[in-house]
């Protein structure tokens, strides 16, 4: 059923809520990212080796999987405008003691706690978009999440690598007698502020009104969104979507009642969950100037490197944004798997052919390491125009109301552990079996994706919300 029927849509107001919401994706994308530049900083600091970096990298991680977890069943109690500020919070106590600690235990609950609000806002903001939005343009609105958590990203590595060509590099001391690692960290505490401050100023969401009783206040804001005719239509129908089975949302309700197995959809939502981390997406966020000074690029063109990274991933979001109401959710899908999986299995060649210097350096012969370059960066925009923004999207829509706390709970928490995953075990990899190896491991990931996908994956273009089957 078209939502905007009988009523004047006001994107300004929309446009206003999607804007402020995905600020979460922004600060999502720059905790995520700003971890990339400063390795060589938590080396120095506080003397960590192979293992010990991946634990740091990682720690942010733990923090996310609890996060993500705790946010859908949390924002079933105190709102979904509610998490999200929590969420600001966190990011702001987190940017503080990161850029402060002394020691690695210090920094390793810094980051969990910024993980807390990563989990939060990444499955928060999703879903508070799907709900505020008419369905014509839900894909759309709530792609632009993945924009914003790419241009986190992005911007993280700008920074990084303005601070460490400003001191020299990131270890020197930059402003205040502080290197300039340290100060990549404290940067983001203004954007955590701003995330906050803007939280006060848009709705809570009307599916969450309706189900804590007060169908005044979602009419209300349904009002100011789509017009009087549609939101007491709207009202309505959420009213009758939760009344069939309407009780405080719990986890159980992921079990079928029928069959006493869990249902169908709950796999579907872990499996995109999952397979959006094993093709290894996150080792470029997280590791990309570690991965190419690993094969003979310079830290300052490792950094740059990010930049161009970053870029191409915001082109294949774009990309996104103007497909996915058109083409649908599950072309997208499809069309990124066999780009992921072509694409991977090239760079994982390149890296076969590494030459090992006397000196410990590696090197790719020939125009293997343009090669690398070109294919890691279509690899890049192969996931950005579709796993990247469309797993995100499909588990803030694909859930009934009912469930749709609890499904993003159980999700959300797979999605992270399989990101602490790949991103905590990637540096040992690096040493041994290889890139080579883990880049073909990847590559297959992606392959399989594509037959999964094929099985369990449903359209859910123009599907109202109330429509969603479990």
């Amino acid at each position: 059923m078209d939502e905007t029927a009988g009523g004047a849509v006001n994107m300004r107001l929309i446009g206003a809520i999607v804007a402020v919401a995905t600020i979460g994706g922004f600060m999502f994308g720059y905790d995520s990212g700003v971890i990339n530049g400063t390795q060589k900083g938590l080396e120095a600091a506080f003397d960590l080796g192979k293992v010990g970096i991946g634990i740091n990298v990682g720690a942010i991680l733990v923090g996310s999987s609890i996060g993500a977890f705790g946010a859908g069943r949390l924002a079933d109690n105190i709102g979904r405008r509610g998490v999200m500020k929590l969420a600001a919070l966190l990011f702001l106590v987190s940017a503080i003691l990161a850029g402060a600690a002394g020691s690695s235990a210090v920094f390793i609950f810094a980051r969990i706690i910024g993980g807390l609000g990563v989990g939060a806002a990444s499955v928060i903001s999703p879903v508070y978009i799907s709900e505020v939005v008419p369905a014509n343009v839900r894909g759309r609105l709530s792609s632009v999440q993945q924009v914003m958590i790419i241009t986190g990203l992005t911007g993280a590595f700008v920074v990084n690598y303005i601070l460490a060509h400003v001191a020299g590099e990131s270890t020197a001391i930059l402003w205040a007698g502080q290197p300039a690692w340290r100060w990549m960290f404290w940067l983001q505490a203004l954007p955590a502020a701003i995330y906050f401050v803007a939280l006060l100023g848009i709705p809570e969401s009307p599916r969450y009104l309706v189900a804590k009783g007060d169908e005044s206040g979602a009419h209300a804001v349904l009002t100011r969104l789509l017009g009087t005719a549609s939101a007491t239509r709207i009202v309505g129908e959420i009213r009758e979507s939760l009344a069939a089975d309407h009780h405080r949302p719990k986890l159980s309700d992921l079990i079928d009642r029928a069959t006493g197995r869990i249902r169908p959809i709950v796999w579907t939502g872990i499996g995109l969950a999952v397979f959006q981390q094993l093709v290894g997406i996150n080792v470029v966020f997280y590791y990309g100037a570690t991965l190419w000074q690993a094969v003979g690029f310079s830290e300052n063109y490792a950094l740059q490197t990010n930049i161009l990274s970053g870029v191409v991933s915001i082109a294949g979001c774009l990309a996104t944004l103007l497909l996915v109401d058109r083409v649908g959710r599950k072309p997208l899908l499809l069309i990124g798997s066999a780009g992921m999986a072509v694409t991977l299995g090239i760079v994982a060649w390149a890296f076969s052919t590494a030459v090992h210097g006397a000196d410990g350096g590696v090197t790719l012969p020939g125009s293997n390491g343009v090669i690398a370059l070109f294919a890691a960066n279509a690899y890049v925009v192969f996931f950005n125009m579709s796993w990247g923004p469309i797993m995100w999207v499909m588990l803030g829509e694909m859930f009934p109301n009912q469930i749709r706390g609890s499904g993003l709970a159980v999700s959300g928490f797979a999605q992270w552990i399989a990101n602490a995953a790949i991103s905590v075990s990637f540096p040992a990899l690096v040493v041994s079996p290889g890139l080579a190896i883990t880049y073909s491991f990847y590559a297959a990931a992606a392959a399989v994706s594509f037959v999964f996908v094929r099985a369990m994956v449903k359209e859910t273009k123009g599907v109202t919300l109330e429509q969603m089957q479990g």
